[in-house]
């Protein structure tokens, strides 16, 4: 059996695989580094209240679910990596918009929010192509479960190192220095999608110009909304005033999940992953919370880590039962429904953050451990159960 399982990961790991698994973590920070950063652009340059910073962050999902309909008429209709490589090369055209000379057409609010909406859109459908078509058109069919999880976790790094290089970026520059990087690294994703030969398929007859197929798993609303409670959770802490130093212990944590996933909860319970990672998610709330009032020298670097570890397994797991409960030829559709899940309610989050508590850090912290600990009580209650019930693989 070992034999087997080193056989079939080193089968999976081949040019193809690894150019598309990078292309993903490029594309993924292209828009976390603008988490920390597009904020401070909002509010200083453009002086918008935290409302309108708030207003402007949340509008992103809102552009997500925009391309979903369309999803799989387009990737019938055209080569799927070309319709791929447009959407990347609209979002990298939305990123260049601070660069404008003429900056006063981006001080309409509807302006911005619709900007923020187009960038939503673009990254949604350049997301959607990825993980539901050209990761699994690059892998063998017994290797695409194990090909979509590897997959996924690039983009989930992701969460750490873009903000991280965001933040690095404005220490020793200003914010056309982190559109600039991010544009940058748009065009090496192209790059990396264009170094890969896919097979051109005859469009199939007669399909929908509008769909659910690709974009969005009915059967998967409670799955979705349970997962979307802790990203819209951690997605609030990311409106907070982040260091460097905290996105990478946060980075620490997710190899640590890497690790718990293989070693700890190998053979463990079903159950004990989310239950766990939401526990550990729910301990760095309650740290961060108790920590409020001291001084930054004295806060522990803790509560980054156990976000990271928590996360990460709260976040494959969940990923892993989208794939279970999607039938036959619905792997795609779970893999986007799981997208955008974890995209919107990270973009919900900040949003609510900036708009709805502002520098109230004591209330921001309460609102997220109460978000997580329904998602627990839900989870526990209710949802995995009703999994095991419906699950089809």
């Amino acid at each position: 059996m070992n034999t087997q399982s080193t056989v079939v990961h080193i089968r999976l790991w081949h040019k193809e695989f690894w150019l598309m698994a990078i292309a993903n973590l490029m594309l993924s920070m292209v828009v976390t580094m603008l988490i920390p950063s597009l904020p401070l652009w909002l509010s200083d340059v453009l002086e918008m209240d935290k409302t309108l910073v708030g207003l402007v962050m949340a509008a992103f999902a809102v552009g997500l679910f925009l391309p979903g309909p369309f999803c799989s008429y387009l990737v019938q209709h055209y080569r799927r990596n070309v319709v791929f490589i447009v959407s990347v090369m609209v979002l990298a055209a939305t990123m260049a918009v601070p660069l404008l000379p003429d900056q006063s057409i981006v001080h309409q609010p509807v302006v911005v929010v619709l900007w923020r909406v187009l960038q939503g859109a673009a990254f949604g459908l350049a997301q959607m192509v990825l993980t539901s078509t050209l990761i699994i058109d690059t892998s063998e069919s017994h290797q695409r479960t194990e090909a979509n999880h590897s997959a996924t976790w690039f983009g989930r790094f992701a969460l750490s190192l873009g903000p991280m290089a965001a933040l690095l970026l404005l220490q020793v520059a200003d914010f056309h220095w982190v559109v600039l990087t991010a544009i940058i690294a748009c065009g090496l994703t192209v790059l990396l999608v264009l170094l890969i030969h896919f097979p051109f398929r005859v469009p199939e007859d007669h399909v929908r110009v509008v769909s659910l197929d690709r974009f969005f798993l009915t059967n998967g609303v409670l799955l979705m909304f349970n997962m979307m409670l802790v990203t819209i959770a951690v997605g609030m802490m990311m409106s907070m005033a982040i260091t460097v130093d905290a996105y990478g212990m946060v980075m620490v944590g997710f190899f640590l999940a890497l690790l718990a996933q293989r070693f700890v909860f190998r053979d463990a319970e079903l159950k004990s992953e989310v239950v766990a990672g939401l526990l550990l998610i729910g301990a760095a709330l309650l740290i961060l919370y108790s920590q409020r009032d001291m001084s930054p020298a004295a806060h522990s670097v803790l509560p980054s880590p156990l976000i990271g570890l928590g996360l990460g397994i709260v976040g494959a797991r969940f990923l892993l039962f989208f794939i279970k409960l999607s039938r036959h030829c619905q792997r795609g559709t779970s893999q986007s429904t799981f997208m955008l899940g974890w995209e919107s309610g990270l973009a919900l989050g900040v949003g609510i953050g900036y708009a709805c508590f502002g520098d109230s850090h004591g209330a921001l912290l309460l609102v997220a451990l109460l978000l997580v600990v329904v998602a627990l009580l839900l989870y526990v209650a209710f949802t995995h159960r009703w999994f095991i019930r419906h699950k089809n693989r």
